[in-house]
């Protein structure tokens, strides 16, 4: 299998992306987050790989390298989740309008719209689901846990409107699990990040490695500790650190590695490369999906009304934290550590930046603004390139 990450041709980034670099410089100085790393894919080259700030507000604290690991929060979901979803829909394991609870017959109970939940919906956000509870206040184990989530009421109607939904990918990883008869983790490891020698993505980062991790919190009210190469998340934690929403931690060049199998076609015949290139592109096989499938779960549903939601993804709205630019075709994911992926497959781009603005607390909202100025400021550069 040949490589799918993009070759690096980044030696002029300082000067190239000096007014995108000088945003998350000043907001580090704002105290929007105090670490980042960024890596930008255009046209199969990685343009920019980057690290700015300290690990805390503490300018004596560790800097990170493009080397560091971030917790990615909910970008878990699409690197992870959905990724799993697509290659088992591939495969024939996964009928996107399959009841939950014929995989999860745990979920169902008393209130008839249970029984209407589909795989579709959990990954469109349309399941009916509340988009947040905290289930850790009330269960202490991985088991009590997913029981709190097999057992909570829907708060709509299913597929009447779409409302982002954590409580819907626990119940969608549990369902994949099943599905495949192998967790998440071990899923991940041989079907996704083996194959795209993702070797810098992980769950539950091992020892050695969490001291050169940015930590997320001070959390002096649940785990009273630092938290510090463990997920955020704290119903992922009781999980074990391994759930269908949160738990994956990465380099920025290994989300741009991912980020490039999304942007891949069979061949030379078809796809975005095809129009600037009349032979046959070298390398272009796509190492995980066929154009088909990448087609399906990117693109955005037409139900429920007014949704942005493709499966699993999301696509650019107005406004949208992707900024101005990105053209209609894209799909991107954010996270709640102040993490995001963006894709235009029309560009052949990807944009990833990963922070770790909810230190020491999640009150600090400025990453909405700084995400969408930054991602503006790349595509400018990348407009104006001949």
């Amino acid at each position: 299998m040949s490589n799918p990450a993009p070759v690096a041709g980044f030696d002029n980034q300082d000067q190239r992306f000096a007014a995108a670099f000088r945003i998350l410089e000043d907001a580090i100085a704002a105290r929007a987050f105090p670490a980042a790393s960024v890596a930008v894919a255009h046209q199969g080259k990685l343009v920019a790989l980057r690290a700015f700030g300290h690990f805390t507000y503490d300018v004596a604290s560790q800097q990170p390298s493009t080397a560091t690991l971030f917790d990615l929060a909910s970008v878990t979901k699409v690197l992870a989740t959905t990724t799993m979803a697509m290659i088992l829909y591939e495969r024939g394991l996964l009928d996107l309008d399959t009841p939950l609870i014929s995989v999860v017959g745990e979920f169902s109970g008393e209130d008839p719209r249970r029984d209407e939940v589909t795989m579709r919906m959990l990954l469109a956000h349309s399941s009916g689901l509340p988009a947040y509870e905290k289930l850790f206040l009330r269960a202490h184990t991985r088991e009590q846990l997913l029981q709190a989530a097999f057992t909570t009421q829907l708060a709509n109607d299913p597929g009447s409107h779409a409302e982002y939904s954590d409580i819907g990918f626990i119940l969608l990883g549990v369902a994949l699990e099943r599905l495949a008869d192998e967790t998440l983790d071990r899923f991940n490891q041989h079907e996704i990040l083996g194959p795209l020698g993702m070797t810098h993505t992980t769950f539950n980062p091992a020892a050695a490695l969490r001291p050169d991790v940015p930590p997320t919190a001070d959390d002096q009210t649940f785990r009273h500790r630092i938290i510090q190469g463990e997920v955020q998340d704290e119903n992922a934690s009781v999980m074990g650190g391994v759930a269908g929403h949160e738990g994956l931690f990465a380099t920025a060049k290994d989300v741009a590695t991912f980020a490039q199998a999304l942007l891949r076609i069979d061949d030379g015949e078809t796809g975005v490369l095809a129009r600037r290139h009349p032979e046959p592109v070298p390398n272009s096989v796509n190492p995980l999906f066929r154009p088909e499938t990448i087609s399906v779960f990117t693109t955005r549903e037409t139900s429920p009304e007014g949704t942005s939601r493709a499966l699993g993804w999301d696509t650019p709205s107005s406004p949208s934290q992707s900024g101005r630019f990105f053209s209609e075709r894209a799909f991107g994911h954010l996270g709640y550590t102040g993490t995001s992926l963006w894709i235009d497959p029309e560009r052949e781009l990807s944009v990833t930046l990963l922070t770790n603005r909810t230190w020491p607390d999640c009150a600090n909202q400025a990453i909405k603004q700084v995400r969408s100025k930054f991602h503006d400021a790349v595509l400018e550069v990348l407009a104006a390139a001949p």
